[in-house]
């Protein structure tokens, strides 16, 4: 894959012009990495994005080996240390390559240059750009902790609700008993001492029903065990945004504990010498 083909297939640039990635992909700057080796460090400061061609990468942020809160793993197409590209602020985060990477080099000069000789590709950038921020906004305002299952239920269609209770009655003592007193009943009725028999034994017309009745069961429970693998997986990633959040709260209080401690204590070194310089009071006789 060419750097113009990796850069279509790229979010941030998959709705630029044709000759517009190609003129972007020009500038690129190839960077090779070997598992292990950091990309770049929180607090850095940064002005470059960097472009996944091959291999992989884990964003985090940085602290004691039990400690180290895991943010996103990007590959092939993925990108990141977007934000340098337009603020002079630290990095917010640390990457490492997890395995030996090749990545693209984007810098903020070389983005300028581009944005001042292309101004359709600019606003096509600015408009990618604004949607991702849009959708950050979204979920920043939401709630990590939230009811998905809820969810889940509030928006399902009525054959969706139909086989879930299809599912529920098939996993229940009351469909097995009603189907043995339909059994039971359909042979009384055509037992060979009655007249009225319209399905004498072997019941060829009861099995018909019962393979009908079996070959709708089973679409329909398939249904609703894919739906609740779809809820186990959506309290799976709530569970894990949460606990997420949480690492990344008690990271920063004990790093805003450890700083004021640190105050606490150059607090106290100052004031001792302070105290043994100062003369002692006069006692009266």
């Amino acid at each position: 894959m060419n750097h113009s083909e990796l850069l279509a297939s790229t979010p941030m640039f998959e709705h630029l012009a044709a000759d517009d990635l190609r003129a972007l992909a020009d500038s690129l700057i190839e960077r090779r990495f070997a598992a292990g080796e950091i990309i770049m460090q929180l607090g850095d400061r940064g002005t470059s994005m960097f472009i996944v061609a091959a291999g992989h990468v884990n964003i985090y942020l940085p602290g004691e080996a039990s400690r180290r809160i895991s943010l996103k793993d990007v590959s092939t197409g993925e990108y990141l240390g977007e934000l340098a590209l337009f603020d002079d602020k630290p990095r917010s985060a640390s990457a490492v390559a997890t395995t030996d990477a090749t990545l693209l080099e984007l810098d903020r000069d070389t983005l300028s240059r581009y944005l001042a000789q292309r101004p359709q590709g600019a606003m096509t950038l600015l408009r990618t750009l604004a949607g991702r921020l849009r959708a950050t906004n979204e979920m920043l305002s939401r709630r990590a902790a939230k009811n998905v299952v809820a969810e889940l239920e509030r928006k399902l269609t009525w054959s969706q609700k139909l086989a879930d209770k299809v599912a529920e009655l098939n996993g229940s003592w009351a469909f097995i008993l009603v189907l043995l007193g339909l059994t039971l009943g359909w042979m009384l009725i055509n037992a060979p001492a009655l007249r009225a028999q319209f399905d004498p034994y072997p019941y060829v017309f009861f099995n018909l029903l019962l393979a009908i009745l079996v070959a709708l069961q089973g679409p329909l429970i398939v249904m609703s065990q894919n739906r609740s693998s779809a809820k186990d997986r959506a309290q799976a990633e709530t569970d894990f945004q949460v606990n997420l959040k949480n690492e990344v709260n008690i990271e920063t209080l004990l790093r805003e504990l450890g700083e004021l401690r640190a105050e606490l204590h150059v607090h106290l070194a100052n004031r001792a010498p302070a105290r043994e310089a100062a003369p002692a009071a006069p006692t009266r006789t």
